[in-house]
């Protein structure tokens, strides 16, 4: 008998998200962490991008959006020490909530655990063995050792990963030689912040806003007047740090120090951090019952991404997981999330090793590559496009059919029904699979009709809808849509069993 549906290994941000889904997918997971309490070292300051969207229609966001100090998207996004610049764009393809980590993590742990999600801390997994029929974690605990059996086992437990050690997945790449520094700081008494944004330091001059590049590294600024500085500096160094080890402000402040060239006062603490950047990628995220997510399953060499693509991971996978533990799976669906997630960690991990060039080179030929980039994304269509990629937004998955909407994600449409007025975001917080149609096509609603109530069925007015029917995975992509009257309804059945299994 098995302790549980799925193991999920390491309880941060991502295995926090997964076991909040495989709960909404109906199934029992046990989350283990090897640290005995939750981490208050603030390594990320938020999420953003298409998480947010993700969270909305989970009926999550308003709860993020309450604990966040800033609420309001910034409308300058880094990217490889310059910067995009969102402002005159009347909707933003990239948004960000400001929130510290452990908040985060508690507010992901909440929603785990009350839908009914096991976490056990102080408990490191130490060793695997799999079958054909089941996978065994030998687990070290408080109280011992001891083993747990599940069919499923993911390891979402970060760039040291054990789980992908233990299964044997290669973890090919590049660590860069430059140490990064992060530091929230109230404003001290001899600082004072300018209207455009530049310091005014009694007795040291003038600190100018944004990244500052010197032959000694990057100092970057940002800061809100009465409020907090925003500080950051990277430096080719040698020393080896332990990233979880807390940093002090005085190990910030010397590296801006040595950056500038000149002494910054800072004020009491809000968040501190030191990362090194690797660009790394799992050969493959699945080996028979182990699967990876999050940094375990890919390392970026920028800020800002890393978390919301581990969360995005969770959410593609943990319904496919559901659907392989409860039976109805298709075949072939658990080895989608791979393909699917591999592709999105490919393309993440191509727009990042371009910051990294971006933001170390230091002869004229990256000053040069700079100012042109600059140029480039001043125009609207390619700043729009850096901004999908940023998102996580630009990702099409594989889908049944060549329509334009196949593989992206639903839109949230404001929907009219018999019941009353909805939306999809409202249709999607179960996290099911729904069939939306908007054409009033009752051929369609008949081939689905064997699909109940594995498939949710909507008839639904909308004031432009994009087709006559799409239908939404429970990670809110479309599987398969249709437009006009001539579209053959026995298409249908073949998206609904490719995706959702045999007729129930």
């Amino acid at each position: 008998m098995n302790d549980a549906d799925v193991i999920v290994v390491g309880a941060g941000p991502v295995g926090l998200m997964l076991a909040g889904e495989l709960c909404l997918a109906g199934l029992h997971p046990l989350v283990l962490e090897r640290r005995p309490q939750r981490r208050d070292i603030p390594k990320a300051g938020g999420v953003g991008g298409r998480i947010l969207d993700v969270l909305r229609y989970r009926g999550m966001l308003e709860r993020f959006e309450a604990a966040s100090a800033r609420p309001a998207p910034a409308p300058r996004f880094p990217f490889g020490g310059l910067h995009l610049d969102f402002s005159h764009l009347t909707d933003s393809p990239m948004a960000a909530l400001p929130l510290a980590q452990p908040r985060l993590e508690h507010l992901l742990e909440d929603y785990a655990t009350q839908r009914g999600a096991e976490i056990r801390r102080g408990h490191e997994v130490t060793g695997l063995r799999q079958d054909d029929d089941a996978i065994t974690a030998e687990v070290h605990g408080q109280g011992g050792r001891y083993r747990l059996t599940a069919p499923y086992l993911v390891g979402c437990d970060g760039p040291r990963s054990r789980v992908r050690d233990l299964a044997g997945i290669p973890f090919p790449g590049t660590t860069y030689p430059e140490v990064n520094r992060v530091g929230q700081v109230t404003i001290p008494e001899p600082v004072t912040v300018l209207d455009n944004g530049d310091l005014d330091v009694r007795g040291g001059g003038r600190i100018q806003a944004g990244f500052t590049r010197t032959e000694r590294g990057v100092f970057g600024l940002g800061a809100r007047a009465s409020e907090t500085l925003f500080l950051y500096t990277s430096e080719d160094e040698s020393t080896a740090y332990d990233d979880d080890a807390p940093m002090p402000l005085a190990e910030l402040q010397d590296s801006i120090t040595r950056v500038l060239g000149v002494h910054l006062p800072l004020g009491e603490p809000r968040r501190l951090s030191r990362f090194t950047f690797q660009a790394r990628h799992a050969a493959r995220y699945r080996e028979g019952r182990v699967l990876l997510a999050g940094d375990a399953a890919h390392l970026f060499p920028a800020t800002g991404v890393a978390l919301n693509a581990g969360m995005l991971d969770a959410v593609n996978l943990a319904w496919k997981l559901g659907a392989t533990v409860h039976g109805w799976a298709p075949p072939g669906l658990l080895d989608t999330y791979h393909r699917e997630r591999h592709q999105a960690g490919a393309r993440t991990l191509l727009h990042t090793q371009a910051q990294v060039a971006l933001r170390r080179g230091l002869d004229p030929a990256a000053d040069a590559l700079r100012e042109l980039f600059e140029e480039v994304v001043a125009d609207e269509q390619p700043l729009r496009r850096m901004g999908a990629l940023l998102a996580g937004s630009d990702i099409r998955y594989g889908g049944t059919g060549e329509h334009p909407l196949t593989g992206t994600f639903a839109p949230d449409l404001t929907l009219h029904t018999g019941q009353g007025t909805t939306s999809v975001a409202r249709l999607m917080r179960p996290a099911r699979p729904v069939l939306l149609d908007l054409a009033g096509r009752r051929d369609l609603r008949e081939a689905a009709r064997d699909w109940r109530p594995r498939v949710e069925i909507y008839t639904a007015k909308t004031g432009q809808p994009p087709a006559d029917a799409i239908l939404i995975r429970p990670d809110a992509h479309i599987a398969w849509s249709a437009t006009g009257e001539d579209t053959d309804a026995s298409t249908l059945p073949e998206a609904l069993s490719g995706w959702f299994g045999a007729p129930s």
